[in-house]
């Protein structure tokens, strides 16, 4: 009995030391990869450029000396084209309806650049004004028979 328990003991650190070594192994392999791609500090990044259409996953372009990279990425369906999906914007409220263009119009200023775009300080951005509602009368609702 004392045989069989030994040799289990012994078959155990045995296959600690293999898993151990595997994953020593794993991680410097996986230094090797990323010490030649991190010896490049100045990536520069073209814009996210959808597979098809104008919205959805993508890919974005980097490039730094004589080496270049691709990033997976996403161009969100409801981003304004004229100022880009990379630059993120505070907006205020909207403004007043203007009767003689028939739209309102808000400012934000840039809050974010994505991969050093190129982003306006500030923009303006415009939208119809909403059409007008009815307004319901207000009455009592009948329930039952009346008398």
């Amino acid at each position: 009995m004392r045989g069989l328990f030994s040799t289990v003991v012994v078959l155990l650190v045995a296959l600690m030391i293999v898993t151990t070594e595997a994953e020593k192994n794993k991680r410097e392999k996986g230094k090797g990869a990323k010490a030649g791609a991190t010896e490049c500090a100045e990536w520069r990044y073209g814009s996210c450029v959808p597979n098809n259409g104008d919205c959805g996953v993508g890919v974005r372009e980097g490039t730094c000396n004589n080496q270049m990279r691709k990033l997976k990425c996403k161009v969100p369906c409801n981003w304004k084209k004229e100022f880009g999906a990379d630059c993120k914007y505070k907006f205020g409220s909207w403004g007043e309806c203007d009767t003689a263009t028939g739209s309102k119009n808000r400012s934000g200023t840039l809050k974010k650049a994505l991969y050093d775009a190129e982003c306006q300080p500030t923009i303006k951005v415009s939208k119809p004004c909403p059409a007008k509602t009815k307004t319901k009368a207000k009455g009592k609702k009948g329930r039952g028979k009346e008398n």
